[in-house]
C-alpha cells in the first residue's frame, strides 16, 4: 500500500444535492421548498429561540437574583490560614497562591479574623478586617494594605 494508491471506499464521499437546477433532477423550481410562506423565503433562518409568535421559553422561566456586572470578587482568607508559614517572614498575595491557600486572586484578597495567629509576620494584601489587623498586630506582625 502506497499514498498514491489509496482511495475512499466505494460510498463515502458522496456528492452534495445540488437544488433548483432544472425540473427534470426532481429538485427544480421550488427546490423541494414548497410553495409560497415564511420558510420558502430566502434568509428565513430565523431569530434564535423564536417560537412562531409565541412566548420563547427564555422568557417564560422565573428569573431570580441579581448579578452586578461592576461588583469585584475579593478572595477571602482567615488569620488562623497564615500559622501555614513561618516566624518572620512576608506573606504577600503570590506566596499565599504558591503554598496552596488560595487557589486564584481574582480582583483582591481579604484576611477576616476568624481564628489565632501565633506567629510574627508581615502580611500584604488588599484588605483586612478590623480583627484580623489586631490579630496580626497582637502577635507582633504587621498588616499592610497593598
Amino acid at each position: 500500500m502506497e499514498l498514491h494508491n489509496l482511495k475512499p471506499s466505494k460510498g463515502a464521499r458522496k456528492q452534495p444535492t445540488r437544488k433548483g437546477r432544472g425540473l427534470g433532477s426532481g429538485l427544480g423550481k421550488t427546490a423541494g421548498r414548497g410553495h409560497k410562506g415564511q420558510k420558502s423565503r430566502s434568509g428565513s433562518g430565523g431569530k434564535l429561540g423564536f417560537e412562531g409568535g409565541q412566548k420563547p421559553l427564555i422568557q417564560r422561566i422565573p428569573k431570580r437574583g441579581f448579578h452586578n456586572k461592576w461588583g469585584k470578587e475579593i478572595v477571602e482568607i482567615n488569620v488562623s490560614a497564615l500559622n501555614k508559614f513561618e516566624s518572620g517572614s512576608t506573606v504577600t498575595v503570590e506566596v499565599l497562591k504558591a503554598a496552596g491557600v488560595i487557589k486564584t486572586i481574582k480582583d483582591g484578597v481579604k484576611i477576616l479574623g476568624y481564628g489565632n495567629l501565633e506567629k510574627s509576620l508581615t502580611v500584604q494584601v488588599h484588605a483586612f478586617s478590623k480583627s484580623a489587623a489586631e490579630k496580626i498586630a497582637a502577635a507582633g506582625g504587621k498588616a499592610e494594605v497593598i
